[in-house]
């Protein structure tokens, strides 16, 4: 197994991967980023080095790890949009698992055995019970949930037979920014609530459409599971520490543990900015469940892991920090 000392973010050029990097410069780590600018930003990057490539260049991916001493691999790099997957599959699960395998494939030729893996909630497919947990089924219904579920599977055979260990990590909204908004959110469509709600304070959108206000919740809005970005990035840097110690391959489920509603989140949206938000009612949308919330209690108890920036109102106002000073985004397209 190498004994390097970088740890290799895939994808960090990402809203996920560079908050990520920045939480592990913070802490001493030494980093480097690969990402292909298809949907990431430089600017996000901040310190640390960036090389430019797709993970379908697998010879650009052996010098990479031929010329730097890689400790553990954070992959963050995949196609996130789940209507985009819908209507076009061969993309996600070209871009998701093909190129995912490429980079297992590297790994091994370079014998780095640690993988920290950017999973998501929507391997769990519509919700059984409203907290879930790690035991609940996973039964994805789009083709990005189920591209994330296919690596999660690979994973489980790839660690018996050749000696990887793992941590998969699976999240439920991401949200918020570093505190000064130094980066942020920065998606192009944008498709997250708690921008798209900034976006409409700030002007640059009509109206927030609701889509449902007669579902089984206090305010008829579905609720939601808010977890800050730098919580998140928090658990995978524990993930690995978890890892390095001995600890058997797993997955952990990240969120807050509290649920927010849609009228919840445009409330606080307008209490942090102090700006009125147009609000329209909508039909509700197919498959949309009443309540998505998770239970974190086994990264509690095996990581030592518990949100730090629980409550709405900071999770809201780091988004604003960075939304606020930069309307156009980090305007790199």
């Amino acid at each position: 197994m190498s004994d390097g000392d970088t740890i290799l973010v895939v994808g960090g050029a990402g809203y996920i991967g560079s908050h990520c990097l920045h939480e592990l410069r913070r802490r001493g780590f030494k980093t480097l980023c690969y990402d292909n600018l298809s949907e990431g930003h430089r600017a996000a990057c901040g310190e640390t080095p960036l090389i430019v490539g797709s993970l379908n260049e697998e010879e650009k991916l052996d010098r990479l790890f031929a010329e730097h001493q890689v400790r553990a691999v954070f992959h963050f790099a995949a196609n996130c949009y789940v209507g985009e997957s819908v209507e076009n599959p061969e993309k996600y699960y070209f871009n998701n698992v093909a190129s995912t395998l490429v980079l297992l494939r590297a790994m091994r030729r370079a014998e780095v055995k640690r993988f920290i893996f950017s999973s998501t909630a929507a391997t769990f497919g519509n919700p059984v019970r409203e907290r879930i947990d790690e035991s609940h089924p996973q039964e994805p219904i789009n083709p990005y949930g189920r591209t994330k579920l296919m690596i999660e599977q690979i994973l489980r055979d790839y660690g018996p037979a050749y000696g990887f260990s793992y941590c998969i990590l699976r999240y439920f909204n991401a949200a918020g920014a570093v505190e000064g908004g130094a980066i942020g959110e920065d998606h192009d469509p944008e498709t997250h609530l708690i921008p798209l709600v900034l976006k409409a304070a700030m002007g640059q959108r009509p109206d927030i459409k609701i889509f449902g206000t007669d579902y089984d919740t206090p305010d008829g809005t579905c609720v939601r599971d808010y977890i800050h970005i730098l919580d998140l990035a928090d658990a995978h840097i524990r993930g690995l520490e978890y890892l390095e110690k001995g600890g058997a391959s797993t997955a952990f489920n990240l969120g807050n543990g509290s649920g927010y509603s849609v009228q919840q989140v445009i409330d606080t949206v307008e209490k942090v900015t102090g700006k009125a938000v147009v609000r329209s009612a909508a039909p509700r949308r197919a498959g949309d469940p009443a309540v998505l919330v998770a239970d974190y209690k086994k990264a509690s108890e095996v990581l030592g892991w518990k949100p730090r920036f629980g409550d709405l109102e900071t999770i809201v106002r780091t988004a604003w920090e960075w939304a606020s000073g930069h309307p156009e985004g980090y305007q790199d397209r």
